[in-house]
């Protein structure tokens, strides 16, 4: 297949202004208007200048402008953490686009979104009230019955910034996070009926206090209001503010020890509520009666948190977590060096190469692991069970499955650096020992009340005990 060329830059005029659009060659995206050249009378010509960039998800969706006559070199931008979709290894099948895409990074932002309670009020006929017909006042409705709810309204906070997440692509969202599919995410599949609600979930993070970063349940529509209807989950107890949660909730689970150095284990799920309580799960997802409040948990992030939306589970890091994580090109680098052992296969011996991305194609250099002994070979015939499909492994005997071998490549589900020596079972995605032993026993919830454990970077439920294999590279051949 022939290949364009792409040029340094093109130039147009437009209305007598020059537009320069330039292809950077690490595909940044900026917006830079300035003096961009001088005309033949000497004045001074009017121009923009475009930079491109392909974002691989690290970066803020967030376009910022500069004035490149006025502004110095751009202050480095707090950032509060990322938020990462189970299920994906570092993008989406279709690349990630604008708010879709497979991890958000939340950077303080320039001037504060936040909102906190200012009053509440008792009204007869809430979608006739005032702060839900004013689209620039934030408010929720709790419907108590027909003629009865309980308005909560929000003024700004100056000490906090808002991030929202939802299924919707309205303006509102921030992260946009539909449906994850298990497996092999080669093409896009889209599901029927989303359990995913629209405007699911809010973060707010305090600005003068990055580290800090609580989630409740719910987001503000394009009208910024919150809706919830008579059939919701809700209560007012002992004249208290008045709560309740969304139809199949928002579960949060924050690990026990530091998610960081692979000694973390499992925590409890629980479920947050419009309110940043905190509460023990229902018995089921859109049961209207909620649990018992959990006294000694918070709704503050930690890093390693998990936050489940019943339909797409998310990952939060802290940026103070993410430091100590090996970045995409540390992995990469790790690749490198396996492949230069020259793993060879025992049966065809020909030299394996561990590829970034699984190809859908037949290679013969592809390594495929054998899953109950964990032996690494290239592609073969030799030992195949025809009526179940399972193969023998030619150095140890044993049968069973076979599968690709990929390399787990998003960053930010690895709790260790180090080889990767270990590949979930089954799909076979590599990462390191602590990392593959963590991810092994945490339960993700599944269905309406069903909880598994599943593989990070595809979904992918684990197969058998322990839901891992421990790989054996026959290398170092020369």
């Amino acid at each position: 297949m022939n290949k364009r060329k792409l040029p340094d830059s093109l130039e147009y005029s437009l209305a007598k202004k020059k537009i320069l659009l330039e292809i950077a060659p690490d595909f940044e995206t900026t917006r830079v208007c300035g003096d961009i050249e001088v005309g033949e009378d000497g004045d001074t010509e009017r121009g923009i200048i475009i930079r491109i960039k392909l974002s691989d998800g690290t970066d803020s969706p967030i376009i910022e402008s500069h004035d490149s006559a006025n502004s110095d070199k751009p202050k480095q931008q707090i950032k509060y953490g990322e938020l990462v979709i189970l299920g994906y290894n570092g993008f989406l099948p279709q690349g990630d686009r604008g708010r879709r895409r497979s991890k958000f990074v939340l950077y303080k932002r320039a001037v504060a979104t936040g909102v906190k309670k200012s009053r509440h009020y008792v009204v007869k006929t809430p979608l006739s009230s005032q702060a839900i017909l004013d689209t620039t006042q934030h408010s929720i409705s709790y419907t108590l019955s027909r003629n009865h709810a309980v308005i909560v309204e929000y003024t700004n906070d100056e000490e906090t910034d808002m991030f929202q997440i939802g299924r919707s692509s309205e303006s509102p969202i921030d992260f946009v996070v539909m449906d994850t599919i298990p497996g092999d995410k080669t093409t896009e599949v889209k599901v029927n009926q989303s359990t995913i609600s629209r405007f699911a979930c809010r973060i707010l993070c305090e600005r003068n206090n990055p580290k800090v970063a609580r989630i409740y349940a719910a987001g503000f529509d394009t009208s910024r209001n919150i809706f919830l209807g008579e059939k919701a989950c809700k209560w007012q107890e002992n004249g208290r503010e008045i709560d309740g949660q969304t139809t199949n909730g928002v579960l949060i689970m924050h690990p026990r020890g530091n998610f960081c150095g692979g000694e973390a284990k499992c925590g409890v799920w629980v479920e947050t509520s419009v309110g940043g309580g905190v509460f023990t799960r229902r018995e089921s997802r859109s049961a209207q009666q909620r649990g018992q409040v959990v006294e000694d948990a918070t709704n503050v992030l930690q890093d390693g948190t998990l936050i489940d939306l019943c339909g797409a589970t998310l990952l939060w890091r802290s940026a103070e977590g993410l430091e100590k994580t090996p970045s995409k090109h540390d992995l990469e680098k790790v690749i490198d060096e396996i492949n230069a052992g020259r793993p060879q296969c025992p049966v065809g011996l020909n030299t394996l190469v561990i590829p970034r991305r699984v190809s859908p194609n037949e290679n013969q250099q592809q390594p495929y692991v054998y899953l109950n002994c964990g032996h690494v070979q290239g592609l073969h015939d030799w030992g195949q069970d025809k009526d179940s499909g399972a193969r023998k492994c030619p150095i140890c005997l044993e049968l069973g499955p076979v599968v690709k071998v990929c390399m787990g490549l998003e960053p930010a589900f690895y709790v260790d650096s180090g080889l990767p020596t270990f590949a979930f079972n089954p799909c076979g995605h590599m990462a390191t020992e602590k990392t593959v032993k963590y991810w092994a026993n945490v339960v993700i919830p599944h269905g309406t009340n069903g909880f598994q454990a599943v593989c990070p970077f595809c979904a992918s439920p684990l197969s058998g005990s322990p839901g891992f294999v421990r790989l054996i590279f026959q290398d170092n051949v020369d």
